[in-house]
Protein backbone atom coordinates (compact mmCIF):
# COMPACT_ATOMS: atom_id res chain seq x y z
CA UNK A 1 0.00 0.00 0.00
CA UNK A 2 0.85 3.82 -0.93
CA UNK A 3 2.60 5.57 2.06
CA UNK A 4 -0.27 8.27 3.11
CA UNK A 5 0.93 11.72 3.70
CA UNK A 6 -1.52 13.89 5.69
CA UNK A 7 -0.20 17.59 6.82
CA UNK A 8 -1.09 18.23 10.42
CA UNK A 9 0.72 21.59 11.05
CA UNK A 10 -1.19 23.68 13.35
CA UNK A 11 -1.17 27.22 12.04
CA UNK A 12 -0.55 30.56 13.48
CA UNK A 13 -2.91 33.54 11.53
CA UNK A 14 -4.43 36.43 12.47
CA UNK A 15 -8.02 36.78 14.33
CA UNK A 16 -10.51 39.05 16.33
CA UNK A 17 -12.26 37.68 19.33
CA UNK A 18 -15.93 39.05 19.51
CA UNK A 19 -17.53 38.80 23.35
CA UNK A 20 -21.14 37.27 23.15
CA UNK A 21 -22.06 37.98 26.63
CA UNK A 22 -22.51 34.72 29.33
CA UNK A 23 -18.80 34.20 29.05
CA UNK A 24 -19.13 33.29 25.26
CA UNK A 25 -16.53 34.13 23.02
CA UNK A 26 -16.27 34.03 19.34
CA UNK A 27 -12.88 33.61 17.14
CA UNK A 28 -13.18 34.92 13.58
CA UNK A 29 -10.14 34.40 11.38
CA UNK A 30 -8.81 36.33 8.83
CA UNK A 31 -9.21 34.69 5.33
CA UNK A 32 -6.80 36.49 2.55
CA UNK A 33 -7.59 37.63 -0.60
CA UNK A 34 -6.86 35.37 -3.46
CA UNK A 35 -8.39 32.80 -5.94
CA UNK A 36 -9.03 29.07 -6.67
CA UNK A 37 -10.46 26.57 -8.56
CA UNK A 38 -13.89 25.60 -7.22
CA UNK A 39 -15.15 22.23 -7.73
CA UNK A 40 -13.66 19.03 -8.61
CA UNK A 41 -11.01 17.92 -11.36
CA UNK A 42 -12.81 14.74 -13.65
CA UNK A 43 -10.36 12.04 -11.94
CA UNK A 44 -11.06 13.09 -8.32
CA UNK A 45 -12.72 9.90 -6.60
CA UNK A 46 -15.97 9.61 -5.51
CA UNK A 47 -16.59 13.30 -7.48
CA UNK A 48 -20.26 14.13 -8.42
CA UNK A 49 -21.47 16.15 -11.55
CA UNK A 50 -22.37 18.89 -9.29
CA UNK A 51 -18.87 19.94 -8.34
CA UNK A 52 -18.38 20.92 -12.35
CA UNK A 53 -17.31 22.53 -14.19
CA UNK A 54 -14.20 23.33 -12.30
CA UNK A 55 -13.60 27.25 -12.75
CA UNK A 56 -11.57 29.85 -11.23
CA UNK A 57 -13.22 32.05 -8.58
CA UNK A 58 -11.57 35.52 -6.91
CA UNK A 59 -12.32 36.16 -3.26
CA UNK A 60 -11.81 39.24 -1.43
CA UNK A 61 -10.83 39.37 2.46
CA UNK A 62 -13.18 38.81 4.86
CA UNK A 63 -13.20 36.72 8.13
CA UNK A 64 -14.73 33.64 9.25
CA UNK A 65 -15.14 31.94 12.60
CA UNK A 66 -12.98 29.57 13.59
CA UNK A 67 -15.19 26.65 14.42
CA UNK A 68 -18.54 26.11 13.61
CA UNK A 69 -20.87 27.92 16.00
CA UNK A 70 -21.26 26.35 19.56
CA UNK A 71 -23.97 25.62 21.16
CA UNK A 72 -22.73 28.19 24.10
CA UNK A 73 -22.29 30.79 20.97
CA UNK A 74 -25.86 29.83 19.88
CA UNK A 75 -27.38 30.14 23.79
CA UNK A 76 -25.99 33.78 23.67
CA UNK A 77 -26.99 35.33 20.64
CA UNK A 78 -30.67 32.95 20.62
CA UNK A 79 -31.21 35.30 24.31
CA UNK A 80 -30.68 38.48 22.23
CA UNK A 81 -33.55 40.77 20.84
CA UNK A 82 -35.40 38.90 18.40
CA UNK A 83 -35.25 40.32 14.69
CA UNK A 84 -37.08 38.40 11.97
CA UNK A 85 -38.04 35.53 14.16
CA UNK A 86 -37.83 32.88 17.17
CA UNK A 87 -35.28 30.48 18.17
CA UNK A 88 -35.25 27.85 20.18
CA UNK A 89 -32.48 28.55 23.36
CA UNK A 90 -31.34 24.91 23.03
CA UNK A 91 -31.88 23.22 19.42
CA UNK A 92 -29.01 20.46 19.46
CA UNK A 93 -29.58 16.63 19.82
CA UNK A 94 -25.98 15.72 21.34
CA UNK A 95 -26.21 18.29 24.24
CA UNK A 96 -22.08 19.84 25.12
CA UNK A 97 -21.38 23.66 25.33
CA UNK A 98 -18.33 23.52 22.79
CA UNK A 99 -19.81 20.93 20.62
CA UNK A 100 -21.13 22.49 17.33
CA UNK A 101 -24.91 23.35 17.44
CA UNK A 102 -27.07 21.37 15.36
CA UNK A 103 -30.75 20.73 14.52
CA UNK A 104 -30.73 24.89 13.23
CA UNK A 105 -32.44 25.59 9.90
CA UNK A 106 -30.76 27.80 7.26
CA UNK A 107 -33.42 30.45 8.39
CA UNK A 108 -32.45 29.74 11.99
CA UNK A 109 -28.98 30.61 10.49
CA UNK A 110 -29.82 33.76 9.26
CA UNK A 111 -31.78 34.89 12.27
CA UNK A 112 -28.74 34.18 14.28
CA UNK A 113 -26.30 36.30 12.53
CA UNK A 114 -29.18 39.26 12.49
CA UNK A 115 -29.17 39.56 16.19
CA UNK A 116 -25.51 39.22 15.72
CA UNK A 117 -25.16 41.86 13.82
CA UNK A 118 -27.52 44.29 15.71
CA UNK A 119 -25.42 43.43 19.18
CA UNK A 120 -21.98 43.77 17.41
CA UNK A 121 -22.76 46.69 14.87
CA UNK A 122 -20.69 44.20 12.75
CA UNK A 123 -22.53 43.01 9.52
CA UNK A 124 -22.33 38.89 10.51
CA UNK A 125 -23.82 36.69 7.57
CA UNK A 126 -23.33 33.24 5.86
CA UNK A 127 -20.27 32.72 4.04
CA UNK A 128 -21.26 31.78 0.20
CA UNK A 129 -20.45 28.71 -0.83
CA UNK A 130 -17.94 29.75 -3.26
CA UNK A 131 -16.00 31.28 0.43
CA UNK A 132 -16.58 28.51 2.34
CA UNK A 133 -15.02 26.09 -0.22
CA UNK A 134 -12.14 28.91 -0.80
CA UNK A 135 -11.61 29.21 3.04
CA UNK A 136 -11.69 25.21 3.49
CA UNK A 137 -9.23 24.64 0.86
CA UNK A 138 -6.48 27.47 2.44
CA UNK A 139 -4.22 26.98 -1.00
CA UNK A 140 -4.24 23.42 -1.18
CA UNK A 141 -6.05 21.44 -4.33
CA UNK A 142 -6.07 17.85 -2.90
CA UNK A 143 -9.58 16.51 -1.84
CA UNK A 144 -9.01 17.59 2.21
CA UNK A 145 -7.34 20.28 3.10
CA UNK A 146 -4.62 17.64 4.96
CA UNK A 147 -3.97 15.73 2.12
CA UNK A 148 -5.43 13.07 -0.36
CA UNK A 149 -7.14 11.44 1.82
CA UNK A 150 -9.18 11.15 5.47
CA UNK A 151 -8.82 9.40 8.99
CA UNK A 152 -10.96 9.09 12.31
CA UNK A 153 -8.01 10.64 14.00
CA UNK A 154 -8.28 14.05 12.24
CA UNK A 155 -11.93 14.56 11.48
CA UNK A 156 -15.51 13.13 12.87
CA UNK A 157 -17.54 11.22 10.14
CA UNK A 158 -18.72 7.64 9.27
CA UNK A 159 -15.52 5.50 9.38
CA UNK A 160 -16.48 2.35 9.12
CA UNK A 161 -18.71 0.00 6.54
CA UNK A 162 -22.33 1.16 5.73
CA UNK A 163 -24.43 -2.03 5.39
CA UNK A 164 -27.61 0.55 4.17
CA UNK A 165 -25.33 2.17 1.18
CA UNK A 166 -22.56 -0.80 0.92
CA UNK A 167 -20.11 1.46 1.27
CA UNK A 168 -16.63 1.81 2.43
CA UNK A 169 -15.97 4.36 5.46
CA UNK A 170 -12.32 4.41 4.09
CA UNK A 171 -11.43 6.91 1.17
CA UNK A 172 -8.89 5.91 -1.57
CA UNK A 173 -5.50 4.42 0.02
CA UNK A 174 -7.18 5.51 3.89
CA UNK A 175 -7.47 3.29 6.50
CA UNK A 176 -11.33 2.75 7.63
CA UNK A 177 -11.74 4.20 11.53
CA UNK A 178 -14.35 4.04 13.78
CA UNK A 179 -18.14 5.65 13.76
CA UNK A 180 -18.93 7.83 16.74
CA UNK A 181 -22.43 8.37 15.99
CA UNK A 182 -22.54 11.92 17.36
CA UNK A 183 -20.97 15.03 17.14
CA UNK A 184 -17.76 16.32 18.93
CA UNK A 185 -16.41 19.42 20.44
CA UNK A 186 -15.03 22.13 17.69
CA UNK A 187 -11.16 21.76 17.50
CA UNK A 188 -10.92 18.50 19.75
CA UNK A 189 -8.67 16.95 16.72
CA UNK A 190 -6.25 19.65 16.87
CA UNK A 191 -5.79 20.08 13.12
CA UNK A 192 -6.04 23.39 11.63
CA UNK A 193 -5.96 24.50 7.93
CA UNK A 194 -3.34 26.88 6.30
CA UNK A 195 -5.82 29.65 7.14
CA UNK A 196 -6.28 28.28 10.61
CA UNK A 197 -9.77 26.98 10.21
CA UNK A 198 -10.93 23.96 12.35
CA UNK A 199 -13.88 21.10 11.81
CA UNK A 200 -13.98 22.06 7.83
CA UNK A 201 -13.94 18.22 6.99
CA UNK A 202 -17.13 16.68 9.03
CA UNK A 203 -19.08 17.11 12.40
CA UNK A 204 -21.86 19.19 11.45
CA UNK A 205 -23.04 20.09 7.59
CA UNK A 206 -22.88 24.02 7.68
CA UNK A 207 -25.18 26.47 5.60
CA UNK A 208 -23.68 29.10 3.11
CA UNK A 209 -26.18 31.72 1.64
CA UNK A 210 -26.54 30.26 -2.02
CA UNK A 211 -29.31 28.61 -3.30
CA UNK A 212 -28.78 24.85 -4.69
CA UNK A 213 -27.61 24.48 -8.13
CA UNK A 214 -27.10 21.46 -9.80
CA UNK A 215 -24.04 22.16 -11.43
CA UNK A 216 -21.61 25.35 -11.59
CA UNK A 217 -22.81 26.56 -14.71
CA UNK A 218 -23.39 30.18 -14.79
CA UNK A 219 -21.94 30.23 -11.60
CA UNK A 220 -20.61 33.59 -10.58
CA UNK A 221 -16.92 34.16 -10.10
CA UNK A 222 -16.16 36.96 -7.70
CA UNK A 223 -16.90 35.11 -4.90
CA UNK A 224 -20.35 36.31 -4.44
CA UNK A 225 -23.55 33.94 -3.09
CA UNK A 226 -25.64 32.36 -6.18
CA UNK A 227 -29.04 33.59 -4.80
CA UNK A 228 -32.58 33.40 -7.32
CA UNK A 229 -33.58 36.59 -6.40
CA UNK A 230 -37.39 35.97 -5.52
CA UNK A 231 -37.31 32.59 -4.99
CA UNK A 232 -35.75 32.95 -1.39
CA UNK A 233 -38.30 30.33 0.58
CA UNK A 234 -39.08 27.61 -2.09
CA UNK A 235 -35.57 26.43 -3.04
CA UNK A 236 -32.83 24.05 -1.26
CA UNK A 237 -29.64 26.26 0.30
CA UNK A 238 -26.41 24.66 0.16
CA UNK A 239 -24.66 23.10 2.58
CA UNK A 240 -20.67 21.63 3.08
CA UNK A 241 -18.16 19.87 4.40
CA UNK A 242 -19.95 16.76 5.26
CA UNK A 243 -20.95 15.51 9.20
CA UNK A 244 -20.64 12.72 11.84
CA UNK A 245 -23.26 10.67 10.38
CA UNK A 246 -21.94 10.69 6.41
CA UNK A 247 -18.86 9.02 4.51
CA UNK A 248 -15.46 10.50 3.94
CA UNK A 249 -16.20 11.56 0.49
CA UNK A 250 -18.90 13.88 1.25
CA UNK A 251 -16.41 15.64 3.87
CA UNK A 252 -13.99 16.14 0.65
CA UNK A 253 -13.05 20.46 0.07
CA UNK A 254 -15.41 20.07 -3.12
CA UNK A 255 -18.16 18.47 -1.81
CA UNK A 256 -21.66 19.82 -2.01
CA UNK A 257 -25.28 19.45 -0.46
CA UNK A 258 -28.43 21.03 -0.57
CA UNK A 259 -31.16 20.62 1.61
CA UNK A 260 -34.64 22.98 2.05
CA UNK A 261 -34.35 25.38 4.93
CA UNK A 262 -35.56 22.52 7.71
CA UNK A 263 -33.71 21.55 10.72
CA UNK A 264 -31.55 18.50 11.01
CA UNK A 265 -29.09 16.80 13.57
CA UNK A 266 -26.52 16.70 11.03
CA UNK A 267 -26.74 20.48 10.20
CA UNK A 268 -24.86 23.39 12.15
CA UNK A 269 -23.17 26.34 10.63
CA UNK A 270 -20.24 29.03 10.99
CA UNK A 271 -20.56 32.30 10.40
CA UNK A 272 -18.66 35.26 7.81
CA UNK A 273 -18.28 39.17 8.04
CA UNK A 274 -16.32 41.80 6.56
CA UNK A 275 -13.15 43.49 7.77
CA UNK A 276 -13.89 45.12 10.30
CA UNK A 277 -12.45 48.20 11.40
CA UNK A 278 -9.34 47.03 13.48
Amino acid sequence: MAKIVINRNLQTTKYFIENLGNKAQLEMVTIPTGSFMMGSPEDELERQNSESPQHEVTIQHFFMGKYPITQAQWQAVASLEQVSHELKSDPSHFKGENRPVEGVSWLDAVEFCKRLSQYTNRAYRLPSEAEWEYACRAGTITPFHFGETIATDLANYRGTYNEESQRSGSYGQGLKGIYRKETTDVGSFGVANAFGLYDMHGNVWEWCADHWHSSYEGAPTDGSAWVNEGDNNNRNRVLRGGSWYYLPEHCRSASRNGSLAFDDYTFGFRVACGVPGL
